[in-house]
């Protein structure tokens, strides 16, 4: 019996030292095994980046992220947030070496006690280890990987290298990827600007941000917070003044970004916004953009946006007190420096969660008579002036075969300048002067300006038939603005990569489309329109420095216009609906478009000083007598000068008739304009008696024998 009891009691002591020898062995091998593992992937690998969009002054306006994470250095982070993060997930940080067995045996009673696993004593390098290479799971193999790799990291990187990484992957809840994501998210600033508070609570939510997060539970977060703050305290971190201070501050609530960038329909610049990632997906991949910590320096002025989509949206909430049709008016907006070409300002409709469609940039529109400076522009490149005198306006014009076609038009006469013709929009003067000029011509010049939309070669197209979009009609425009020059609109200054090497540039492209002189020319005619003609308006809004600018109109009125300048400051505004219908009654570019414009300009140049261009030297001022065309002389301003013996009386009374039909309107016989230098005829008016004085006391003005002659060839060609 006892021999028996001797085997059983050996075999029961093999098959325990062999299991445990067994156990052993594996374990070993399980340890070796994993932290060789360890030492091969203690790497902090990249994380997704978001990348991150800067305003025309550097403050940070958009991003595009997979995660919303912006990573930053130690040296950008404030060192209060350092304090917090320490004291509440690893006072010990700097002195252990990637575990605590304090805090590891703490844990281990705490778990006994649970029967499970409820915590894990993890420092911030378990911590970041478990992040980047490892499960959640809590089970004791993750947690054996978890301390080796932790080790091995302590091995490869320094304290500072650590702590870096970790600020920039933890999560603080609302979609916020790292420290600075969510001091800008929380708070409206970078994490080098963090407060005490500010800090405290970021620290607070890394242990449970969905349920801590102060949109989720502002009560939770406030005594998480104070927690961190109380544990800074203990651990001389702050002071007691500082711990009373903080205790009593406000938890903001929910996302500061959230909280400021909306507007009475939208959050601002989604329009801009939504063209900028158009342009980085098209250039560097979807991919790269959402993941890989692009900065994009951009154009965008956020106040100047702010002011733009409020003229428009308050344009149409004007208008459509008025006429029912007009709740699904739309409206476009683009402002830009005329001289860089940079675009501050984008509006692409009423409301981008509506629909995210950009008429700004997307929708081609007939231009109505806002495409008339272009034919302008093309006819004072052929050698014709402000005060040049179109004829015959009443004239048919011969339209192929569509056959002859007169326009109609709210201002028609038979003749005008060209000033007059552009400041009152004559439909029939614009027809004429692109016959004149030659539709190839036109559409040429059209193109130099920076249209890209294909044009029809119609006779039509002086009424703006043709389909542009705002942004190409406004880019032309700067032209006039800029000296002849366009400048190529950009959203987009400059990329860099996540390191801060600059991959991408934009510079600024110009290009000379008409001369100095033609673009100081039709800004002289423009600032007309403005001053007194279609676009008057924008005056009676209360804007009052200098500009120019055209009015648009389509038939029905289904598309109002107005392209307009300052010499720092270009804006251009369309308003219709997306199925073309009449906006309203008497829907002039003029009473639709000019007010929008009007608001809009008063808030972007409030302050400025009045400019206005130089006149170039080519150019000079002309007296004109309107009969003729000619140079005027001081007959042509006062036709009674007339002398009576030279000619016969019923000369006398066809010059009189012919000197009234020509001055419509109680118009002055004589006007002044400008014209380029060598352009108007040195030989004065020859239809009326040129006098060299005035008249004699007796009433007998006194001619000169070369004054006679021509008196004489004039009665013949007036003779009966």
């Amino acid at each position: 019996m006892r021999r028996q009891f001797l085997t059983a009691a050996i075999v029961t002591i093999t098959v325990v030292v062999s299991v445990a020898a067994w156990r052993l062995a594996t374990f070993t091998t399980f340890t070796l095994r994993e932290l060789d593992r360890a030492r091969t992937f203690a790497k902090m690998p990249a994380a997704p980046q978001a990348s991150i969009v800067f305003d025309r002054v550097g403050r940070p306006a958009f991003s595009f992220f997979v995660e919303q994470r912006v990573d930053v250095p130690l040296a950008h982070v404030s060192p209060r947030m350092i304090d917090a993060i320490v004291a509440v997930e690893d006072r010990r940080f700097f002195s252990h070496r990637g575990v605590d067995p304090i805090r590891i045996i703490g844990a281990a009673a705490r778990n006994i006690r649970a029967g499970r696993i409820v915590e894990g004593g993890s420092t911030i390098t378990q911590q970041l280890a478990r992040a980047t290479q490892l499960t959640n799971a809590r089970t004791y193999a993750r947690k054996m990987r978890e301390i080796l790799l932790a080790r091995s990291l302590e091995e490869r990187y320094t304290k500072a290298q650590i702590l870096e990484k970790y600020l920039n992957t933890v999560y603080f809840g609302e979609g916020y990827y790292g420290v600075e994501a969510a001091a800008r998210g929380y708070f409206g600033k970078s994490a080098l600007d963090l407060d005490i508070q500010e800090a405290a609570l970021l620290a607070a939510l890394v242990r449970s941000p969905s349920l801590d997060a102060p949109c989720v539970s502002p009560k939770r977060a406030a005594v998480r917070r104070n927690l961190v703050l109380r544990l800074m305290r203990q651990q001389r971190r702050i002071s007691d003044v500082e711990l009373r201070t903080a205790l009593k501050s406000p938890i903001p609530h929910g996302s500061h970004q959230r909280a400021t960038d909306s507007l009475a329909l939208n959050r601002t610049g989604m329009y801009f916004e939504q063209e900028v990632r158009r342009l980085l997906f098209a250039m560097f991949g979807a991919d790269r953009v959402l993941r890989g910590g692009l900065r994009v320096y951009s154009t965008y002025d956020p106040a100047l946006q702010r002011a733009a989509e409020h003229a428009v949206h308050s344009r149409i909430m004007q208008i459509g007190r008025r006429r029912r049709a007009a709740r699904e008016l739309q409206g476009s907006l683009v402002s830009m420096d005329p001289k860089t070409g940079d675009v501050f300002a984008l509006v692409g409709g009423r409301d981008f969660n509506e629909s995210s469609f950009n008429r700004a940039t997307q929708a081609r529109r007939q231009a109505g008579s806002a495409f008339k400076p272009i034919i302008y522009a093309a006819a004072l490149e052929r050698g014709y002036a402000p005060g040049s005198m179109l004829r015959d306006l009443d004239t048919p014009i011969d339209a192929g075969v569509s056959g002859e076609w007169l326009p109609e038009g709210e201002h028609e006469r038979s003749e005008y300048t060209l000033r007059g013709a552009l400041k009152v929009s004559s439909n029939r003067a614009a027809a004429q002067l692109l016959q004149q000029v030659g539709l190839s011509t036109a559409v040429y010049y059209a193109h130099r300006l920076g249209i890209d939309s294909d044009l029809p070669l119609v006779p039509s197209l002086a009424l703006g038939t043709g389909e542009v979009t705002l942004l190409e009609l406004t880019t032309a425009y700067s032209a006039f603005a800029n000296s002849g020059w366009v400048s190529a609109p950009r959203v987009i200054t400059r990329v860099d990569d996540a390191d801060g090497v600059a991959i991408w540039y934009a510079p600024e492209q110009r290009r000379q489309a008409i001369s100095a002189t033609t673009a100081y020319l039709m800004s002289s005619m423009l600032s007309d329109v403005v001053s007194t003609g279609t676009a008057a308006a924008a005056r009676a809004a209360g804007f009052r420095l200098p500009a120019a600018g055209k009015t648009g109109t389509t038939d029905d009125y289904s598309d109002a216009w107005f392209i307009g300048y300052t010499p720092r400051l270009l804006t251009g505004v369309w308003f219709g609906l997306d199925r073309p219908a009449p906006i309203m009654r008497s829907g002039f570019g003029g009473v639709v478009a000019v007010p929008a414009w009007a608001e809009f300009m008063r808030s972007a140049t409030k302050g400025a000083k009045p400019e206005w261009y130089s006149m170039p030297s080519d150019v000079e001022r002309v007296s004109i007598c309107r009969l003729s065309g000619a140079r005027a002389t001081d007959a042509c301003r006062h036709p009674e000068w007339f002398a009576a013996p030279l000619v016969s009386t019923s000369l006398s009374q066809s010059w009189r008739e012919d000197s009234s039909a020509a001055m419509q309107d109680d118009e002055p016989p004589v006007f002044e304009d400008l014209f380029p230098i060598g352009t108007v005829p040195s030989e004065l008016c020859p239809t009326h008696r040129l006098l060299n004085t005035q008249p004699a006391t007796s009433g007998t003005p006194i001619v000169d024998a070369r004054i006679q002659d021509r008196v004489k060839h004039a009665a013949t060609e007036y003779a009966p």
